[in-house]
């Protein structure tokens, strides 16, 4: 399994997820949300060069071009709902792209002690398809496990590219575990260190899904 941290080079990424995480800045939730979805622009780039392509003849007023254009059959699979505007991202770039949806949230038993459930999932068939599954934070892995299982009721894809902001690395490590080691690549933003008694990453940025739309009760 091939893990990419984009944000071990320096380019303009590194400004959008700081801004994710400054105070001062992401109470701004129009900035924050559109922030989120460049991010998403630039990971679909980056994850595009990894497709199969192959040289097409385009007609144009003048003549032939020969192209060379991805052949993957892509779904981009997006958990709720934080991951809207990240997914809208991908879609913006990946616009020929078919779309899943899966609901994973954490139900508390008590104040730090929590069960990840899924509620649902509306997806194409994933057989021999090229998979995103694309989910801002990824803190401890459990729901990017679950919503794998879940997906793979819909066929067993090609290959799975796993797209977060934010990684723990006690969920790279996990992952790595869970999720299948030959045919997985995950991409990141940043790395950060450890989470805390609430299983949120430390220093991460909050909670990305009340950032964007608001809290929730």
């Amino acid at each position: 399994m091939e893990i990419i941290n984009l944000g071990s080079t320096n380019t303009i990424l590194n400004r959008f997820v700081a801004e994710l995480r400054d105070v001062n800045i992401q109470h701004d939730s129009m900035r924050f949300r559109r922030n989120i979805e460049r991010i998403g622009e630039i990971m679909a780039y980056e994850i595009s060069k990894e497709f199969a392509y192959s040289k097409k003849n385009i007609p144009s007023p003048l003549g032939i071009a020969e192209m060379f254009t991805p052949d993957d059959q892509v779904v981009i699979s997006t958990i709720l709902r934080a991951g809207l505007p990240y997914h809208q991202g991908f879609l913006s770039y990946l616009d020929h792209a078919e779309n899943a949806f899966v609901s994973a949230y954490r139900r508390y038993k008590d104040r730090l002690n929590f069960d990840i459930h899924i509620e649902y999932i509306a997806s194409p068939g994933l057989s021999d398809k090229t998979l995103i599954i694309t989910d801002p934070m990824l803190a401890t892995g459990s729901s990017m496990e679950l919503a794998y299982a879940a997906l793979k009721t819909k066929g067993i894809p090609a290959h799975i590219h796993v797209a977060s902001i934010i990684a723990s690395k006690q969920a790279l490590d996990y992952i790595r575990e869970t999720l299948p080691a030959n045919k997985t690549t995950v991409w990141v933003a940043a790395v950060d260190e450890s989470l805390d008694e609430h299983s949120y990453i430390v220093p991460g940025l909050g909670d990305a899904g009340d950032l964007a739309y608001g809290e929730k009760e």
